[in-house]
Order: structure tokens, then sequence, then C-alpha cells
């Protein structure tokens, strides 16, 4: 992740005054930190990744930031799997950075856990310049111009794609 993807992540966490964060993808932990640094004081970061391992890395990098243990819940397992069990509209955002190949599934879920006025934002969606490229491309840069389409013409979506880093797609749920 970019410093400036980070940078609006913690900028949009902290304008929603978020309590309650979804993350697809915990990775190493830097998007978390991101978000948590944006959360306010008493929220908490649920993040969701298929690797134990990752998670144990980004626990360790949460604590070198400073945050207490109770600021992170880690879950590990397939988001299409974990995501159902979680609250309807118990989220203020959902950062997705997982499957590309998933992300109309993540999109679907998302819009079922956040609250209305919340944002769902997706990292990399340019894909290195492919989702513009006219030539013939992976499953993957096909799925993310299918979510941009499907973004841009949701109803219940107001959209914006931000130019940092591989591109964030963010949109509120209208209430």
């Amino acid at each position: 992740m970019s410093p400036g993807t980070g940078a609006a992540l913690r900028l949009l966490a902290a304008t929603l005054d978020a309590k309650a964060v979804a993350e697809i993808g915990t990775g190493t932990g830097v998007s978390g930190t991101y978000l948590l640094l944006g959360m306010r004081p008493d929220g908490v970061l649920t993040t969701v990744d298929t690797e134990p391992e990752r998670q144990q890395f980004a626990r360790q990098t949460f604590r070198a930031a400073g945050f207490a243990g109770n600021r992170a819940r880690f879950i590990p397992g397939r988001a299409l799997d974990v995501l159902p069990r979680l609250a309807d509209g118990g989220y203020d955002l959902v950062f997705c950075d997982g499957d590309r190949l998933e992300c109309l599934d993540y999109l679907a879920e998302s819009l079922r856990l956040l609250r209305p006025g919340g944002l769902v934002c997706f990292e990399g969606v340019f894909a290195d310049g492919r989702t513009v490229d006219s030539a013939a491309q992976p499953a993957e840069v096909l799925r993310l111009r299918e979510l941009l389409r499907t973004v841009r013409e949701s109803q219940e979506l107001l959209p914006s794609l931000l130019p940092v880093g591989d591109g964030l797609l963010c949109a509120v749920r209208r209430g």
C-alpha cells in the first residue's frame, strides 16, 4: 500500500469518526494501521485474512504502533465465509483488499455490513493501468472493470475514484 492510499484511508476513517471498521485482507497490517490511526480511540478494526501467519505479523505491527490489543479483532478464514457472520449495518467503513475475483461479492457483503452513510473502499482498482488498457486482460482485471461499472451505476452508492496508489475506489452507502 502506498503512503498516499494509507493517508486517504486514515482521513476517511477520521471523517466518518469510525468506531467499527471491517477489513478484507489483513496483509502485514499496514492498511490496518492507517485505518486505526483515523478511527476513534475506542474503535475496533475487524480484519479477515486466509493466512493466520499474516495476521500474527499484523498483530505485532499494531502493537509496535502503540495500539492496545482490544483495538483489533483478527478472524482467520476466507472473507466470503466470514463476512456473512458479521452484523448487518454494524460497520462505518469496509476496506476491501482481497481476492480481486471476489470483489463483486465483497461489494454485496459490504452493502449489508454498512450503516447508512457508511463507506466501502477497494484498493488497487487501476490494476497497474490495466483497467483502462484496451488489450486483452486477465479475469481479475475484467472483474475490476465490472466492479467499477456496478458501483458507478448503483443507485444505492455515491462513488468516487481517488487517484492515490494504484487507485482507491470509495463509495458512500446512501441512507
